[in-house]
Order: C-alpha cells, then sequence, then structure tokens
C-alpha cells in the first residue's frame, strides 16, 4: 500500500500521504500505477514533500510538474524536503 504519491511525470519529490520515519520502507505510488520502495533516510510529516531521487545543491525541486525552489544543499534520496533545504528562485520574467 502506498504513503506517498508522486503528482507529475516531471517531479522529483513526493508528498507523504502518512508519516514517514527514518529507517522504513516509503511505497511511493506514480500517477501512472508504478509502485518504487524507497528507504527513508530522515522522518518526514504528513503531507510534506520527500526527495524521489538524490538532488543536487542549486538543482530545481520539482512538484506537481513545476519548478518551486531549488535546493540549498545537496538533498539524498529519501529525505524531507523542506524550507531547511529548499532556497527560493525567482525566475527572471522580463525575458518573455
Amino acid at each position: 500500500m502506498s504513503n506517498a504519491v508522486v503528482i507529475d511525470s516531471k517531479d522529483n519529490v513526493a508528498v507523504a500521504i502518512e508519516p514517514l520515519e527514518k529507517g522504513m520502507t516509503a511505497e511511493i505510488r506514480f500517477q501512472n500505477g508504478r509502485e518504487v520502495s524507497l528507504a527513508m533516510v530522515t522522518d518526514v510529516p504528513i503531507y510534506h514533500k520527500l526527495s524521489i531521487v538524490d538532488i543536487p545543491q542549486d538543482s530545481p525541486i520539482v512538484k506537481y510538474g513545476e519548478h518551486i525552489g531549488l535546493a540549498a544543499c545537496n538533498i539524498q534520496a529519501g529525505s524531507h524536503v523542506h524550507v531547511h533545504n529548499v532556497k527560493s528562485h525567482r525566475e527572471n520574467l522580463d525575458k518573455a
């Protein structure tokens, strides 16, 4: 049974649908029905984000198919992704 979901195929984070604890295995369901198991390296509160891949520092965090910020540090797969490791990024809209 899944305990985290990925909303968009471009996402590099999932959303926990129950509290996840360090050391447990997250069962992550993708929009196409595929499920992947991932060992948790940190606790993740319900409805918070977890990294489903290693995200290098300064790389985009992608949720719901949209960039929501940049990794403030290297983020290991199975880690809580929140304000402590995500920094704001404002796109240059003048180029549009």
